[in-house]
């Protein structure tokens, strides 16, 4: 509206999507091999079939949706915005990583195998082969400024990644401004919204 005070105009909107859950079982306990493999068989599983109708996701305004390079991403946006939609797929929206701890004895169920694993990871005593901790917080800081950036040139912009990396995308571009409208949490199929006035 002509008038209108800059500050009470809404820049743009940026929708941050956890994928959907992928198919791969969790049940009983796991060697330490079956635990590195659990991973390996979750990065590359496809995701269990749903309908999403978000009451806040203009879908007939999305032409494109960005994603990560793992399939269960690329899978869910298919699913939410159709085959019409062009997927960007960039390295930079991966999960962080994950790598299981030598324990080879012990059989434990794979969630404590996977909470442990991350924790050990954050203290900078799990990181060796992979991505470390800072490293991974910084390729959010440089996700959430890509985004920022996008938003620039497109009034909604729509991210279909991952529960942890989309949290920190969050915090960053809080950082820079955002301010979240919706936040549903890490589960599967959450859907944050973050507005810049």
């Amino acid at each position: 509206m002509k008038g209108t005070p800059e500050t009470n105009r809404t820049r743009g909107r940026i929708f941050l999507i956890r994928h959907a859950r992928p198919l791969v079982s969790k049940k009983g306990y796991f060697s330490r091999a079956a635990a590195s493999s659990y991973i390996s068989d979750y990065d590359a599983a496809e995701v269990e079939q749903f309908v999403m109708e978000h009451e806040a996701i203009p879908y007939q305004e999305v032409r494109q949706v960005y994603c990560s390079t793992l399939v269960r991403s690329q899978l869910t946006a298919r699913q939410i915005f159709g085959e019409e939609v062009e997927l960007i797929v960039r390295h930079e929206f991966r999960e962080f990583e994950r790598r299981i701890f030598s324990l080879p004895l012990l059989r434990l169920p794979i969630r404590l195998w996977l909470v442990s694993a991350r924790v050990l990871w954050m203290m900078g005593l799990n990181s060796k082969g992979i991505e470390t901790f800072r490293q991974a917080k910084q390729r959010a800081r440089e996700a959430a400024s890509f985004l920022a950036q996008q938003a620039e040139h497109n009034p909604t912009v729509v991210l279909v990644a991952h529960g942890l990396l989309n949290n920190f995308i969050r915090w960053y571009l809080q950082d820079l401004g955002w301010k979240p409208v919706i936040q549903e949490g890490s589960g599967f199929l959450s859907v944050t919204m973050l507005e810049k006035k």
